[in-house]
């Protein structure tokens, strides 16, 4: 397996599954998988997510197999990766080093916006065209409010959850949350009371982190490498689309690198950054109009355009065809992730 392809299972997910009463061997017969599996360090994307789907088969209901896993895991079972966040200084410093180190943890991504008195954290996929199973979205939103829960020591709450699936009991997950739950979304987002990113963590260690750190973004520049630039610019420029038109400052901030150094590596390339907005555009309107429950105002809002004749005349450049026609031609093609 590939860096972008394995996906490490922490040894707390074995063990919290255990606390529930539900057998590792169990699970990994359910997902037909060899039981040697329970022991390797790395599993394959598409064995992952048939954990994920094992775990939810066998529980009772989906809403009530993310709460007792997202309160039952041990912080000290955590992979360094994410042990980290729970000694920043605050629900701030610990969201944005989970986004940072996820990178090393695929397949899902996350995405983060402040705006007025929002924070909103949306789930992506990274290295597979089709999504995760109900109970690993799931568990990955909870998680995110968990850790601000464990890391200040208040009862925090979501202001607004987003889900694509059903989850099963969302009176229970709306509890849990502690706000209200729109399933059948377009997307799977968390949305935070963004004055709780300002609250510190009790948990904060600056000794553990001077350690922790170094190694993680030494790992993550071993990533960065064997990734193309061109790669990791559009993987950014999908995870930002949707907040308008990505700004080529901040997706080099993100590469931690300055926006002069990234048009050089670009031309070095032979291309440049707004060819490879362009073509983002275009992938993603593609994909986004395949499916049918997505109108057409809401494509050109999720490929970055605010006016809807803006992306009309785009897609006619792009295909010869208005976006309309093009659904209507391509109504059996199925390519949404």
């Amino acid at each position: 397996m590939t860096p972008n392809t394995r996906v490490k299972v922490p040894a707390g997910f074995w063990t919290a599954l255990q606390r529930l009463g539900i057998a590792a061997n169990e699970v990994v017969r359910k997902a037909r998988l060899p039981l040697s599996i329970i022991t390797e360090p790395y599993v394959t994307i598409t064995q992952y997510f048939a954990i994920w789907q094992a775990y939810s088969d066998l529980v009772d209901d989906t809403a009530k197999g993310i709460i007792k896993l997202a309160t039952g895991i041990e912080t000290a079972h955590y992979p360094p990766t994410v042990l980290a966040t729970y000694h920043a200084r605050d629900y701030r410093d610990a969201l944005k080093r989970m986004v940072r180190y996820k990178q090393l943890c695929p397949p899902e991504s996350l995405n983060i916006t402040e705006k007025g008195d929002n924070c909103t954290i949306e789930l992506e996929w990274m290295n597979s065209e089709k999504p995760g199973p109900s109970m690993l979205i799931g568990i990955t939103l909870a998680f995110l409010l968990e850790l601000g829960r464990r890391g200040t020591g208040n009862h925090l709450t979501a202001k607004f959850v987003e889900l694509s699936h059903s989850m099963g009991d969302v009176q229970g997950l709306e509890a849990y949350f502690g706000c209200r739950i729109r399933v059948g979304a377009n997307c799977n987002r968390l949305t935070l009371h963004r004055e709780d990113l300002d609250h510190p963590f009790a948990s904060y260690n600056a000794e553990l982190l001077e350690i922790l750190t170094p190694v993680l973004d030494q790992s993550l520049d071993e990533l960065q490498r064997n990734r193309s630039i061109t790669e990791m610019v559009k993987w950014i420029m999908k995870r930002s689309l949707s907040g308008g038109r990505p700004d080529i400052q901040n997706i080099a901030s993100e590469l931690g690198i300055s926006s002069r150094t990234l048009q050089r590596r670009l031309t070095d390339k032979g291309t440049s950054f707004n060819h490879l907005l362009t073509e983002v555009r275009h992938e993603q309107a593609i994909k986004y109009l395949a499916n049918p429950s997505l109108d057409i105002k809401e494509v050109a809002f999720l490929v970055g355009y605010e006016d809807q004749n803006s992306f009309y005349r785009a897609f006619h450049l792009w295909q010869g065809v208005t976006p309309l026609n093009w659904r209507s031609e391509n109504s059996g093609i199925n390519t949404i992730n």
